[in-house]
């Protein structure tokens, strides 16, 4: 009996070929896509961090420039002007932005610790972190700055 299966393995393989031949085609196949949309992922994540870190420091910026103003007026537009020009500085697309200033610190007495805040929110087109991705992500940071304790406010 074997010696019959014997036979009809060979005439397979001679009809047939190499039983392995194409399977590392087939392999890439299916393995390329998945490892495209991996990398793909990856890209789009390093965007939205390298994002991430220029609606921080755009709002770092707002609240330094609230912290070293005058008057609560002088504060709000200050923030608002440097975070604006702090995103365009970064070539952030935003498809809407807003800062929000908290600027309650103002009316503490002098001698009081006090601090001032900037949050600034940015809604980022995913299409510009990778081509293809639907949608808006909305990415948003605060930051505290304090006012100098013994000024006069």
């Amino acid at each position: 009996m074997s010696g019959i299966v014997r036979r009809v393995r060979q005439r397979l393989r001679a009809w047939s070929g190499h039983p392995d031949e194409g399977s590392t085609v087939v392999e890439v196949v299916i393995l390329a896509p998945a490892l495209a949309l991996f990398v793909g992922l990856i890209i789009a994540g390093g965007r939205l961090a390298v994002a991430h870190q220029g609606v921080e420091a755009s709002a770092a910026e707002a609240a330094r420039a609230a912290s070293i103003s005058r008057t609560q007026a002088d504060a709000s537009a200050s923030a608002q002007a440097a975070a604006t020009s702090s995103l365009q500085a970064q070539n952030l697309d935003c498809v809407t932005s807003t800062v929000t200033v908290d600027v309650t610190g103002f009316a503490a007495p002098a001698g009081t610790p006090a601090s001032v805040g900037a949050t600034v929110t940015c809604q980022v087109n995913l299409a510009d972190t990778l081509p293809g991705l639907p949608g808006t992500m909305s990415i948003s940071a605060t930051i505290r700055s304090p006012l100098d304790t013994y000024r006069e406010r």
